[in-house]
């Protein structure tokens, strides 16, 4: 079935959002979205029509409610706030047919599959938007909480957090951003499109988190034998310890906080991290008296120490 042709055309808009009411081509109806009896007919950027209550439009979007709501001539229906030769018409929507009908199912009350990266997800949210939907914008932000979406893209899923004032959710993202070195060039893209409001507490837990680290790398009370000066062997009490090995490792956590600030590398017994030159320098460092050979460090007892720095750190963005 096609829409009805028409001779003229004119345009409906409200600030940035606009519809254009135009003639209708040769076009094909979306299989959800054909009923007869349904009385606006949208169409997308790839031609698809689809076939909207009016009643769903106005009391979903407020959008179309104050579109609808505009004073009309005499020949209208219904409440009179709409003529019967707009609702024969076309309203081009200059949206894809992917975040259209993704839309148009939520403010129906229809299925949609799994959200599979977040770029559709903010390609529907940004429609959302325009459309003043606040069903779908809930519905969003719920999945926007969802594992596989804060994994995968957790920088992007604060920008979106933070863009629609969800405080919760830019805090949880914000604790999944741990896994990334923000100044990667990979991810300018992303950091661009934020203000410098909603990026500056970003940055600062990034760098809380590396610089309180460092802090507490350094403190005697935690590795007495690495900081304090000066600590004598533990085996003969004499030897004072030349502690360059724990410093050298200390320097390379350090850099590796700054690269994954999550520290979820670090403190391990097993892994890349445990492998390193620094760390196999350090933990067979001995006591250099003639006779003694005493380890200066326990391994042990120091990985457990460095696990207990990285949990008291900052998690998430301030308030």
């Amino acid at each position: 079935m096609s829409a009805p042709t028409i001779s003229t055309v004119h345009t409906v808009s409200s600030n940035s959002k606009v519809l254009r009411i135009t003639a209708n081509p040769v076009s094909m109806y979306h299989p959800l979205f054909s009923d007869p009896d349904a009385e606006v007919v949208l169409r997308s950027t790839q031609g698809t029509l689809y076939r909207v209550f009016l009643f769903t439009l106005r009391t979903t979007s407020g959008f179309f409610e104050t579109m609808f709501s505009l004073p009309q001539p005499a020949d209208c229906v219904g409440d009179g706030r709409i003529s019967k030769a707009d609702l024969q018409t076309v309203l081009d929507t200059y949206e894809p047919d992917f975040a259209l009908e993704r839309l148009l199912k939520l403010i129906s009350g229809l299925a949609i599959s799994k959200w599979e990266n977040i770029d559709d997800l903010e390609r529907v949210l940004i429609l959302a938007e325009k459309w003043d939907t606040p069903g779908p914008i809930a519905h969003m932000r719920y999945a926007l909480n969802s594992h596989h979406l804060l994994q995968n893209h957790p920088l992007k899923c604060y920008m979106l957090a933070k863009h629609f004032g969800w405080e919760a959710e830019a805090k949880l993202a914000s604790t999944h951003t741990l896994t990334l070195n923000l100044l990667d060039s990979i991810h300018t893209p992303i950091l661009d499109q934020m203000s410098s409001k909603d990026l500056l507490p970003l940055l600062n837990l990034h760098r809380r988190r590396r610089d309180t680290f460092r802090e507490l790398l350094n403190s005697p009370e935690r590795f007495a034998a690495g900081n304090s000066s000066p600590y004598h062997c533990n085996r003969c009490g004499v030897t004072v310890l030349d502690n360059h090995s724990w410093r050298q490792f200390k320097h390379r956590m350090f850099l590796e906080m700054e690269r994954r600030p999550l520290g979820d590398t670090l403190g391990l017994p097993v892994g890349d991290a445990a492998e390193w030159p620094e760390a196999l320098a350090c933990w067979e460092a001995k006591c250099s008296k003639t006779g003694c050979g005493g380890l200066n460090y326990d391994r042990i007892a120091t990985l457990r120490q460095i696990r207990a720095c990285i949990s008291v750190l900052p998690t998430t963005v301030e308030a």
